[in-house]
């Protein structure tokens, strides 16, 4: 965590938020999750997975120059449709029209970086249509999970531009470069959840 005086800066912070228990509320995550395993960064960048955690991202976010977050966002388009959002847009998209809880909690943390002199110079939302988002312990749907790649793709056309290369990865991840625990990876999910008969 970054200590509370924010001396050290962040070059650029990857953000995948939501919540993976719940459908296509969870493709923040998973497209973070994606991203890092089949790329690896500079020392100065930061991939990570924020789940839920709301107000506790605001010290990692009052931390970095640029910040680029993928998120399930109702844009009132079809399910499955991305769009890429940048700088002073990408707060009116974090909850105008809100599908989950840490939508808010995440519209806060910009709110309050803003506030402060430790905003993030660049921003940028990567987000998709969700189809479904009451679907306790479903994975994404088949109409947003394959969106993924095109989601890590257009990030990266924006990480380029800030200077940041992504070096495709030649061996597996090791065990300190998850974004999250090998428990919820997607494939590990997936296979875990009961069929609906059971």
């Amino acid at each position: 965590m970054p200590s509370a005086n924010y001396e050290y800066r962040w070059h650029t912070l990857v953000l995948g938020i939501g919540n993976v228990l719940y459908a296509d509320e969870g493709f923040g995550v998973r497209a973070v999750e994606a991203l890092n395993t089949r790329f690896r960064f500079p020392c100065a960048v930061r991939v990570m997975d924020g789940g839920t955690q709301g107000i506790f991202l605001l010290p990692w976010v009052r931390s970095t120059q640029r910040l680029l977050i993928f998120d399930a966002i109702d844009f009132g388009l079809a399910p499955g449709e991305l769009r890429l959002i940048r700088d002073n847009d990408v707060p009116c998209f974090m909850g105008a029209k809100k599908v989950s809880m840490h939508q808010a909690g995440f519209q806060e943390v910009l709110a309050s970086a803003a506030l402060s002199e430790d905003y993030p110079a660049h921003l940028a939302l990567v987000g998709v249509q969700p189809e479904v988002l009451d679907d306790y312990g479903g994975s994404l749907t088949d109409r947003v999970k394959p969106r993924i790649p095109e989601a890590i793709d257009l990030a990266l056309q924006v990480l380029e531009e800030w200077g940041v290369t992504a070096v495709e990865r030649c061996v597996p991840l090791g065990a300190g470069e998850r974004t999250g625990p090998s428990a919820v990876d997607m494939n590990a999910y997936e296979l875990g959840r009961p069929s609906s008969a059971a």
